[in-house]
């Protein structure tokens, strides 16, 4: 290797690690360094996560010793493509770098950091500042003659032709004209080109996940098709979700999201509000997924038929509604694979199936398949695959996935990755209530979006510090979390105390400080009782038939069409990122902005905490934000009634009356 062949910035073994580098490593070490590269994840182990038709951001530390000036490019591709894209990269000051991309295309891409020492750059730095001081500049005209003489030598074609038109006319020119041709744009240009790049510096090329923009904006409502009736002794089929869309839709929803819509057993069948027995005509929990009629490929005869399914994903997106569907790996103990696989399960010394258990919880409807037993690899693996599969080829492209932190992480890096290299629009949603670094490990995996702790988030410091969180490496790069609301598993203690305020308060919170949001039907009417002590539903639908009047009083449907509508309306509010936190002096209103990057779309939101008392409070407008000073004149206007005014200086002053609307969502603009 010479010493202007390109290195890789990898770590080298030592010849004998206990004397340190060897003279050979040293001789032939990188003299440039590069560092800290972003987004990076775990060094490159996973790839960042990016959406189509959005830049993305890259930074890096790029140094080297001496006073060289040297030149930086981001390349980048996408994977199994040898086009590669060249970005040159701006320095930022203290050796940080710039740059960004716009991947159109989704699926996996990579990027790397390629930097080496600029001779000609670091030639017209000091002849500038050389010219500037008076100094003189003979000799470094002479230099920069013999620079392009060696230009000439290293190029062809109209390159070459093109600085040897540049040689024959240098001497023609005074000293200044020959300075202001050396330092012109052209020479740099022309010399940039035939530069050899000393002592060429490569990163590693750094993985980059890229997802439809419905990864990062959407909104999800989520619907047991079996309580779309008019009476609980009569079980809803697809056919009858054919009456909700149009409301749906009208509210603003993109995802319509099912439960499990698989068979269910009958063996250990749970009754209403999870009793051990069910009485006749309990329709059992969808989740003890599996009987003679099927498995997880199959649909529950009671639903319909898979042309019906087939319709209704048709009909859906016509109103511009996506079918999402529940993967929840668990098998009833009448799963077909139970009797054609045994050896895909867990079996006690008594012979008996070991089911499920969460002490002091049993599931006895519910069996989990052993991933790692000896006749489970790779067939078990395989057939899950293949169920996601086939419903993908049935036009679903979005799926829930149910307690994916019980599960192998291993399984899902493979089949989230093999699922994608064949339809790279599939998205997977992880439904993980879990500690915060198996969480973002499942994002770092391959999932586009994850459930997240928002729920169990109340106060303002407690709110404040978890947007902030998400809105921070790593997690920012590795997470793009859904707030809901509510689901069939969690009616927050919140919801049950707080009324309709309280309500509005939660839709507005999710709303406003994520792309992705989502809400389990029955939340719109405000529904709030609950199991005595415990974050559950009274009368769970998991266990029965609820039929729903959606347009009774009290209800706050309108409300969510419009926060879904300003939603659709700002880009600022379609990601949960661009958040900031400003000064409100009062601890139960919670007040940030979102915004865009280039600050032409500017949304603040005022949230009252307290769903049953007026609150009001001082705050400042973040003036210097857009540039202007402390007495200057913004217009706002009130996205929920649209009434506009003009806002005069920094500090202003707010009332939220939760009995009227318990929160505000200005848009600011600069006065003209």
């Amino acid at each position: 290797m010479s010493l202007n062949e390109p290195f890789e910035s990898v770590p080298m073994a030592n010849d004998h690690p206990d004397q340190g580098i060897s003279l050979s490593q040293a001789l032939l070490a990188p003299r440039i360094a590069i560092e800290d590269t972003q987004p990076v994840l775990d060094g490159g182990l996973f790839a960042a996560k990016a959406i189509s038709n959005q830049p993305v951001a890259v930074s890096s530390k790029v140094f080297s010793d001496g006073h060289d000036r040297m030149a930086v490019v981001l390349n980048w591709r996408q994977a199994g493509s040898r086009r590669v894209h060249c970005v040159p990269m701006t320095s930022a000051g203290n050796d940080l770098w710039l740059a960004e991309f716009t991947p159109t295309e989704i699926g996996p891409h990579l990027f790397s950091i390629e930097a080496w020492i600029d001779p000609y750059a670091t030639y017209c730095y000091d002849l500038e500042k050389k010219y500037q001081a008076g100094v003189d500049t003979r000799l470094e005209l002479e230099e920069g003659r013999l620079l392009l003489g060696k230009g000439i030598e290293l190029s062809g074609g109209a390159l070459r032709d093109q600085l040897q038109a540049l040689a024959e006319r240098l001497p023609t020119l005074d000293d200044d004209d020959q300075v202001a041709l050396l330092l012109g744009a052209e020479a740099t240009r022309l010399m940039g080109e035939a530069e050899h790049r000393s002592y060429l510096t490569r990163s590693i090329e750094y993985p980059l996940d890229v997802d439809r923009p419905a990864a990062q904006f959407a909104s999800w409502y989520e619907l047991f098709p079996r309580s779309v009736t008019d009476r609980p002794e009569r079980h809803g089929t697809f056919n009858d979700v054919h009456q909700r869309l149009p409301m749906i839709r009208d509210m603003g929803f993109d995802v319509l999201y099912f439960p499990p819509i698989h068979p269910i057993g009958t063996q250990h069948r749970k009754g209403r509000n999870n009793a051990l027995q069910a009485q006749p005509g309990d329709p059992g929990s969808p989740y003890a997924i599996g009987s003679p009629e099927g498995g997880h490929e199959a649909i529950h005869p009671q639903l319909g038929s898979r042309e019906d399914f087939r319709r209704l994903v048709s009909a859906a997106a016509q109103h511009g509604l996506e079918i999402a569907l529940d993967f929840a790996i668990q098998c009833s103990q009448d799963h077909p694979w139970l009797k054609e696989h045994p050896g895909w399960f867990s079996w006690r010394p008594d012979g008996t199936i070991r089911y499920a258990e969460n002490p002091p919880k049993k599931y006895q409807d519910i069996v989990n398949v052993d991933f790692y037993a000896p006749d489970a690899v790779p067939g078990l693996w395989l057939a899950l695959r293949d169920v996601v599969i086939g419903w993908v080829e049935e036009g679903v492209k979005t799926f829930r996935v149910d307690n994916p932190h019980t599960k192998p992480l291993p399984f899902w890096q493979w089949l989230i990755a093999n699922v994608r290299s064949q339809y790279p629009d599939v998205i997977f949603l992880a439904e993980a209530f879990t500690k915060p670094a198996m969480m973002a490990r499942l994002g770092k995996v391959g999932y586009a979006q994850s459930y997240t702790y928002f729920t169990w988030r109340n106060t303002k410091q407690e709110l404040r510090e978890y947007f902030e969180q998400l809105n921070q490496p790593p997690w920012s790069q590795c997470y793009r979390p859904n707030f809901f609301v509510n689901t069939p598993d969690i009616n927050p203690f919140f919801l049950q105390h707080s009324g309709r305020a309280g309500f509005l308060i939660r839709a507005a919170l999710a709303t406003m400080g994520s792309g992705l949001w989502g809400m389990y039907s029955g939340f719109e009417l405000c529904e709030a009782a609950g199991l005595p002590g415990k974050e559950e539903y009274l009368d769970s639908e998991k266990y029965e038939i609820r039929p729903r009047d959606y347009s009774q009083p009290g209800n706050i449907v309108a409300e969510i069409a419009q926060l879904n509508r300003i939603r659709r309306q700002n880009p600022a509010l379609q990601t949960h990122l661009g958040v900031a936190f400003f000064n409100c002096w009062n601890d139960n209103i919670l007040y940030f902005a979102k915004r865009t990057p280039e600050r032409d779309n500017y949304i603040l939101v005022a949230i009252s905490l307290d769903p049953h008392n007026a609150q009001e409070a001082h705050f400042e407008l973040p003036l210097w934000e857009l540039g202007l000073d402390d007495n200057a004149e913004t217009h706002g206007e009130d996205l929920m009634n649209g009434h506009r005014w003009s806002w005069y200086g920094k500090t202003q002053f707010m009332r939220i009356e939760p009995w009227h609307q318990p929160f505000g969502i200005w848009r600011i603009e600069k006065a003209h």
